[in-house]
């Protein structure tokens, strides 16, 4: 490799590496704050949030992969071009598809990271992040035994006891069932035991009162015990099976079986079909938005008043290619057969950068050699 190649490899690397690292932080932080709100108030531990806050990291670097691509690549260009960098170089007779080439490299290393997270660490880590999810929901019976607080197991569901006695029992029980629509049921009692019966997990409440308030005809009916059981095994159990989604299924198992992966998910065919390509297409998004933005700078040339006007044309490309994707995955859901579609908008983006090179050489040429440095 050339020692031009190498040295706009390495400064387009070192500035991919800091903006990845500030998208990551900004985007992480805010899922952060209402993980760590959705935690904490669920009574977990520091250590849950910490390892619910590493398994949403690959998908939040997958976003702003691209994103870092397409910025490191302005500034790199726009920061050799104000320094005459790039003029120099053109200079010495470098065109625009060789000044291009450590750009092209420095796209299809990105497209490789970005392979490596959709393909195996995304899938992986949304996978464990639902088994984990699940492992909470079940240890929600160590909630419920909670002293002087409102708790909420379920949605539609509250629950508080008064205090918890050395022999297990709990005292003051209040528990609202409103998950139905058309009924909301309320449980009082001066004390009440969890039993485990049969595999199943009841509440069993003494010295009580059943209220039940039906919508159709407004009526509460009112209804005193001296014991009753209420099943909550729904509440603190979780499924054997953990169905999978197509977001939790590998790249390779769906493009080798997509009729069975779309029966077990509960996906059409042409969900699954939008989703394999689409993360095949979001790496070769990677090298389409570092070639954009890198091109569309170049067309420029060197202007003392800046590059501004490059820089807003290439956010528009962008957002044209994103419309693109949008429209292609569509296309690709309704009709499978259809599935080269859901390349169009990588394809689309690269087929810009090249006609962006081609007019910067053009442009350069009738310049001529002494009006490139002006």
């Amino acid at each position: 490799m050339a020692r031009f190649d190498r040295y706009l490899l390495s400064q387009l690397m070192v500035l991919f590496g800091f903006f990845s690292l500030v998208l990551v932080s900004v985007y992480w932080i805010n899922r952060a704050v209402r993980l760590f709100d959705r935690l904490i108030a669920d009574g977990q531990s520091a250590f849950v949030f910490l390892e619910f806050s590493a398994l949403t990291l690959p998908n939040v670097i997958r976003l702003v992969l691209p994103m870092a691509a397409f910025a490191a690549s302005v500034y790199v260009t726009n920061r050799l071009s104000s320094e005459s960098e790039l003029v120099v170089m053109q200079a010495t007779g470098f065109s625009p598809w060789r000044l291009a080439r450590p750009v092209v490299i420095y796209g299809l290393i990105v497209a490789v990271l970005m392979s490596a997270l959709t393909h195996l660490l995304v899938p992986a880590s949304l996978y464990q992040m639902q088994n984990r999810e699940a492992e909470i929901a079940e240890n929600v019976t160590a909630k419920l035994l909670t002293e002087g607080t409102f708790i909420h197991p379920t949605e539609g569901v509250t629950f508080f006891i008064s205090e918890i006695t050395p022999e297990g029992a709990l005292e003051d029980v209040f528990l609202s069932d409103r998950r139905r629509e058309d009924r909301a049921q309320t449980y009082t009692a001066a004390r009440a035991y969890l039993v485990n019966e049969d595999g199943k997990v009841k509440l069993v409440m003494l010295d009580g009162m059943a209220q039940s308030f039906t919508r159709e005809g407004n009526r509460l009916f009112t209804t005193h015990f001296t014991d009753f059981s209420y099943d909550i095994t729904d509440l603190i159990r979780r499924p054997d099976n953990i169905a999978r989604t197509i977001r939790h299924t590998g790249t390779l198992e769906m493009l080798m079986r997509p009729a069975a992966i779309a029966v077990e998910t509960g996906a059409s065919i042409g969900r699954v079909t939008e989703e394999v390509h689409g993360r095949i297409n979001q790496s070769l998004l990677c090298l389409a938005a570092a070639m954009i933005g890198f091109a569309t700078l170049l067309v420029g040339g060197f202007s003392r008043f800046g590059v501004w006007r490059q820089i807003v044309a290439a956010l528009v490309l962008l957002v044209l290619i994103k419309l693109i994707e949008g429209l292609a995955g569509d296309v690709v859901q309704s009709t499978p057969q259809l599935w080269p579609v859901a390349y169009s908008s990588s394809v689309a983006g690269v087929l810009m950068a090249v006609v962006l090179l081609a007019w910067a050489g053009r442009s350069r040429r009738s310049r001529g050699p002494a009006q490139v440095a002006t």
